[in-house]
């Protein structure tokens, strides 16, 4: 043929291109369709196609076939070479930037005057990159599962280079344990400061498979090594990233009955089987109870176009985002251990809820104060953010004057399968999500960005170095006997740790089901809080839980720019019992609120939680 294939001829200068053109080459030659087909009957007349043959036995090929295929690799064979990612960096960045530390023992580099050269490496050539990264010399580091064995490349105290590292999980492919162990060669004790942990992915949606895998089997071995999961995951990965978790399992049966109703936009029903090669109907064109499951449904979208691909993920995902989110809002939601960092913890009661006749081991309800550092969001980190989305959106609420920051967030999907769209309001000290529908019914108004950096600084000023001083309750010590009587509407597990180096962990209990799991323990409250440590509590910012019968909460309110000790939750009949102890009441917005006085605090309280208002 014209174009036919001839090996290259020997080079004078040294010119290598690494890449997989020619396995692509080999691939198409073998598997390219050229076989000419032929249409015959059958016996039972059905009509069908088989490949044809000459009459000396050969098989006869299509020319217009074998034409495409030879008009496809010489395309291939012209494109520009497309290096792995590790040539990419060093093409990039310089030899002279990037320490490599892999099991390389050769590899291509460019000289001063832009030629190759084939460079040797030795095991003595990974130490002195590992240094040269430690020192400072090279600011950027590259490693392989062959260099991140037996060395530390972390912000070392003992190290010059004490610099953030931010660790980008590049290929992490399928085990678990060794994505572990890279994390943990920039992760370690006596370090200046921790990494940031970035894992890298493409655009198509189908490398999630592969993030998913790496997330679940993360969390897995957390919780066998470790006994908590945010350990094994590091926190990179949202409950959303893994496709193989309950909530996407859960999903995916209601995206097959959307796909059954025609209610998709990605694809239907009849398209989706032919791509896939699954039966998800019966004979009566009724979904089967038996569906596929969620690994080999992800499998089989592999291999469909990306652009079909990343619709039916898109879809899917935000299907997930939907359980997910539903979860995290009814309080059912799992994330394992929830470290809190605290500047002070004091211990205000301690109850014994049970002792394990055996053991004697003991079970205890802590009531904590907990005094914490707001957590304040900069204005560059805003504004940076705000230069990542397409058309982001400065807000100002014409009632309270705060600022807000509205992204696009993940939509979700309501049974009719149709999207709905939510905006992520990033404010200083929290976000909370709004759906689209409803933030025009608000009282959020565009606003410039320059004032909106203004006010936004405003806020960060006032609030900045702040301490708030909040009341929890968590069930520590032996908890698997009296998990049932915990109540099912919290599940967080957290760690509260304080600056003095003191940590307490337990399942945490909302105030209000507090008398709730001590009556179904059988155990009343040992000892009743102090109430001037509960006053202190609540002008620093926390709240408080009365004690049954009177049920309503007390904290701290702002009404005319001044700080108040408010009273929520009261019963209307109670209003003049709670004025007699020395509170006082205002009518606005024609709502009956009730006040504590601020110098009164401590007394109130005492007569709040006297014997009279203590359960038998």
């Amino acid at each position: 043929m014209e174009n036919r294939r001839k090996p290259a001829p020997p080079a004078t200068t040294l010119d290598i291109n690494c890449d997989c053109k020619e396995a692509i080459v080999d691939y198409l030659t073998r598997a390219f369709p050229t076989r000419q087909m032929e249409e015959y009957v059958d016996e039972l007349g059905d009509v069908r196609s088989r490949p044809m043959w000459d009459q000396a036995g050969n098989p006869v090929h299509n020319p217009q076939a074998e034409a495409a295929r030879e008009q496809l690799i010489e395309h291939i064979c012209a494109m520009p070479p497309i290096p792995t990612a590790l040539d990419a960096l060093l093409e990039h960045y310089g030899v002279s930037a990037v320490a490599e530390v892999t099991g390389r023992s050769k590899r291509l580099v460019r000289d001063g005057s832009g030629q190759q050269r084939l460079e040797s490496r030795s095991p003595r050539t990974n130490l002195a990159e590992t240094t040269a990264f430690m020192t400072g010399a090279k600011r950027i580091l590259v490693f392989s599962d062959a260099g991140g064995t037996g060395r530390s490349y972390h912000a070392s105290l003992d190290a010059k280079n004490q610099q953030r590292r931010v660790h980008f999980l590049l290929e992490p492919g399928w085990r678990a344990d060794r994505a572990i162990q890279g994390l943990g060669r920039t992760h370690r004790t006596h370090q200046a400061c921790p990494p940031l942990f970035r894992p890298v992915t493409t655009d198509c949606k189908g490398e999630a498979r592969f993030t998913s895998t790496i997330a679940r089997r993360l969390d897995a071995l957390g919780a066998l090594t470790r006994g908590q999961r945010q350990t094994g995951g590091q926190g990179m990965f949202d409950a959303a990233d893994n496709l193989e978790s309950a909530y996407a399992k859960h999903a995916l049966h209601d995206w097959y009955g959307l796909l059954a109703t025609g209610k998709l936009k990605s694809t239907s029903l009849k398209e989706f089987q032919a791509m896939s090669g699954l039966e998800l109907t019966d004979q009566d064109g009724v979904l089967r109870e038996d569906l596929p499951p969620i690994q080999r449904w992800l499998n089989r979208i592999l291999a469909m176009k990306i652009a079909v691909q990343n619709a039916i993920f898109d879809e899917f995902l935000t299907l997930v985002e939907t359980r997910v989110s539903a979860a995290k809002e009814a309080g059912t939601f799992d994330i394992g251990v929830e470290t809190v960092a605290a500047e002070t913890c004091e211990v205000l009661s301690d109850t014994v809820i049970r002792t394990d006749p055996v053991t004697g081991a003991t079970s205890h309800l802590l009531e904590l104060s907990l005094t914490q550092r707001r957590k304040l969001l900069a204005l560059e980190r805003v504004l940076k953010m705000a230069s990542y989305e397409n058309k982001p959106l400065f807000l100002r609420n014409a009632k309270s004057g705060k600022v807000a920051l509205a992204i696009p967030a993940p939509s979700h999907m309501d049974e009719e399968g149709e999207l709905i769209r939510r905006f992520e309001l990033v404010r200083p000290l929290r976000s909370e999500y709004i759906l689209a529908g409803r933030l025009d019914e608000t009282a959020w108004e565009p606003v410039a960005q320059t004032k909106f950096s203004a006010l936004w600084e405003a806020e960060y000023a006032a609030d900045e170095n702040q301490l708030v001083t909040e009341t929890v309750f968590l069930a520590t010590g032996l908890l698997l006997p009296i998990w049932g009587a915990l109540p099912k509407e919290d599940l967080t597990v957290n760690r509260i740790v304080d600056k003095s180096g003191a940590s307490w962990l337990g399942r945490h209990v909302h105030d209000l089901y507090v008398d709730a799991t001590l009556e179904k323990l059988g155990v009343s409250r040992k000892a009743q809080t102090d109430p001037a440590k509960i006053a202190q509590a609540i002008l620093g910012g926390g709240t408080w839980k009365a004690p049954h019968p009177l049920n309503f909460t007390v904290r701290t309110s702002r009404v005319n720019g001044a700080r108040r000790i408010e009273i929520v939750g009261a019963e209307a009949a109670r209003i003049p019992e709670l004025k007699a102890m020395g509170c006082f009441t205002e009518i606005i917005a024609y709502k009956t609120r009730v006040f504590v006085p601020t110098d009164k605090a401590e007394a109130i309280l005492q007569a709040m939680t006297g014997p009279g208002t203590t359960p038998d």
